[in-house]
């Protein structure tokens, strides 16, 4: 696997290209995600019942073809009797049968779903674990549009392997049921050729596979181009996907800028790239239908003139023909079940590669960022932040602070500066511990958790309290809500504390980070981290939030880094960011198959 690293804007952004694991590698990630869900029981006992109910079927298909014999000599004799007590004797098998058919297809519906809530958890619990999420937005098409492959891909993923896996288990059984009874059913096939008798044991099992074998041949020949261009198809329904999105969340901006027409020109060609897909598609499936159709039709008479020869010769009976032909098609239907799934086959596998990449990578993430080529996070027992030669690693250089050693005690409230393009939004990222690449060492104060403030904040969907309020901690009262709210001027939203709703959506920029800001003062920390969130705030405006959180935190240490010192009453401290080309950066990582290369740190600094 392949790692790329591209630094944009400064904040350090790491990009991976990752190559297809193999077929082994991909089912072991998936049995491994089955084996750990918390619902692999259910799906056991389920996948039991369909063994036992197909078993169960393929005798009553055993029974069936052993019936075609007495009834169609009945009719050869013109036997009433005869007849009527075979179509008793038929009514009880098919009846049986139905029975278990509509078992089965509860029970094939039963694994979907449970198949579809383990691979889906499995993936949501590893892509939620700490910091994985974000470190996947920066590896590169691997990270793209991960929603699809949870939800769109496990989903397709466990509607095939569940359609596949239960056709092929059937063929199977009824192939191991079927080859017998033809096998016993050609012992009897003697050709006559120029007055010598020739006997081939099993001949017409020997003629099933070979006409089953070629045609799954030409097939997989066929056919095998398909698990390329499903794979390519559902990388581009997903841009598409993804434009549509982005111009319907800037619909706004767009129609301000008379952007229309540019959106809609991106639009169609994304559009055309799934179209171009698609006709890839149809036209593999098109050359794939003059192989699996021209060998259905011939199927249809294959079987008759397999056993012609013998039943004009005598033989055989018109009854034992009929019996003949029924278990080769049995057996033929069996091998077959290649040639009529080659297009699901080539969906599956395409399916698996997106899912089960996916979930390697998420693994390899940790992997990769728990190498010693990282910042050093630990703890101090005397409840300072510090910062011991600390080197941010970033394709251009490192981001760092002018000075080498920095302690920051408890209530110390400090403003962090820098250029433009120095990497303060990085410098924030390695103290959240979400960039871990550079040198050095982050001490952060011992038992305590810094709430951190970003430039745009998260909001859970949910009721305006439920946002407000924190998951683990107590309720806090609503008058108190209502009165943080007043102090950063939404006292609009104290009458909405019980309305749900997407509140990115709800409120304007600024008003998402004074919202944030009222999360922060409810939420009482004794350590602030901000990036920048402050800046776009105008003076009245600042200095309400500032009151607020001196009122609200006056023994909280807050470090905000941001472009300029907005109040020095407020953060009489003051720290530079630099960015240094010549210090430690951030070499294009390398994964290959079966070993992982960490993306080294070089030091470059001349001494």
């Amino acid at each position: 696997m392949d790692y790329q690293t591209d630094d944009k804007l400064g904040t350090g952004q790491a990009a991976f290209s990752v190559e297809t694991s193999s077929l082994s590698d991909q089912v072991a990630t998936i049995r491994q995600a089955l084996k750990t869900s918390p619902v692999r029981r259910q799906l056991l006992w389920v996948s039991i019942g369909i063994v036992g109910v197909i078993v169960a079927t393929s005798i009553g298909q055993v029974l069936l073809n052993r019936w075609n014999q007495p009834f169609y000599d009945a009719l050869a004799r013109r036997d009433l009797p005869g007849f009527l007590h075979q179509l008793m004797v038929f009514a009880g098998i098919a009846g049986s049968l139905l029975v278990l058919n509509v078992g089965q297809t509860w029970l094939n519906q039963t694994i979907r779903l449970r198949l579809r809530e383990a691979l889906t958890l499995d993936l949501i619990d590893e892509w939620m674990r700490p910091a994985r999420a974000f470190r996947l937005t920066h590896a590169g098409a691997i990270g793209v549009n991960p929603d699809q492959r949870m939800q769109q891909d496990a989903g397709h993923l466990s509607d095939l392997s569940t359609d596949l896996g239960v056709g092929l288990l059937q063929s199977f059984i009824l192939l191991v049921s079927f080859i017998g009874v033809l096998w016993e059913l050609s012992s009897g096939f003697v050709f006559h050729v120029g007055g010598h008798s020739l006997a081939i044991p099993g001949y017409m099992v020997w003629a099933a596979i070979l006409y089953a074998g070629i045609a799954s041949w030409l097939s997989w020949l066929v056919g095998r181009p398909l698990i390329r261009f499903n794979s390519d198809r559902y990388t581009r329904e997903a841009e598409l996907r993804s434009s549509v999105v982005r111009v319907n969340e800037n619909v706004d901006a767009i129609a301000l800028a008379h952007g229309e027409a540019d959106a809609r020109r991106q639009l169609e060609l994304d559009l055309g790239t799934v179209l171009g897909a698609m006709r890839r598609i149809y036209s593999a499936q098109i050359n794939l239908s003059w192989v699996t159709d021209a060998y259905g039709w011939i199927t249809v008479v294959a079987p008759i003139l397999v056993a012609a020869p013998v039943y004009f010769a005598g033989d055989i009976s018109f009854g034992g023909l009929m019996m003949a032909v029924g278990a080769f098609n049995q057996v033929n239907s069996s091998l077959r079940w290649f040639i009529n799934n080659i297009g699901a086959i080539a969906d599956w596998r395409a399916t698996l590669m997106r899912v089960a990449d996916f979930r390697i990578a998420l693994g390899e993430t940790d992997i990769l960022h728990a190498k010693e080529s990282c910042i050093e996070l630990g703890e101090n027992a005397n409840g300072t932040l510090t910062f011991d030669k600390l080197e941010v690693a970033s394709p251009d250089g490192c981001t760092r602070l002018a000075e080498t050693a920095v302690e920051i005690k408890a209530g110390e409230r400090v403003m962090i500066t820098g250029d433009p393009r120095a990497g303060k939004t990085l410098f924030f990222r390695a103290i959240a511990g979400l960039w871990p690449w550079g040198c050095g060492r982050i001490g952060m104060p011992a038992g305590e958790t810094p709430f951190f403030v970003p430039r745009t904040p998260y909001f859970p969907l949910g009721m305006l309290r439920d946002v407000l309020n924190h998951a683990e901690g107590a309720k806090i009262d609503d008058a108190e809500i209502s009165a943080v709210l007043g102090e950063v001027g939404l006292e609009r939203l104290s009458s909405q504390l019980d309305r749900s709703a997407r509140w990115e959506h709800e409120l304007a920029d600024d008003e998402q980070r004074l919202l944030a800001f009222a999360r922060l003062a409810l939420r009482k920390p004794k350590w602030v981290i901000i990036d920048e969130a402050l800046d776009t705030f105008d003076g009245a405006t600042l200095r309400r939030v500032l009151a607020m959180l001196q009122a609200r935190l006056p023994d909280a240490a807050i470090l905000n880094i941001g472009r300029g010192l907005h109040n020095i009453q407020f953060f009489p401290r003051a720290l530079t960011i630099i960015k240094d080309s010549g210090g430690s950066a951030l070499k294009p990582a390398r994964l290959r198959a079966g070993a992982i290369e960490p993306p080294p740190v070089a030091a470059h600094r001349k001494k």
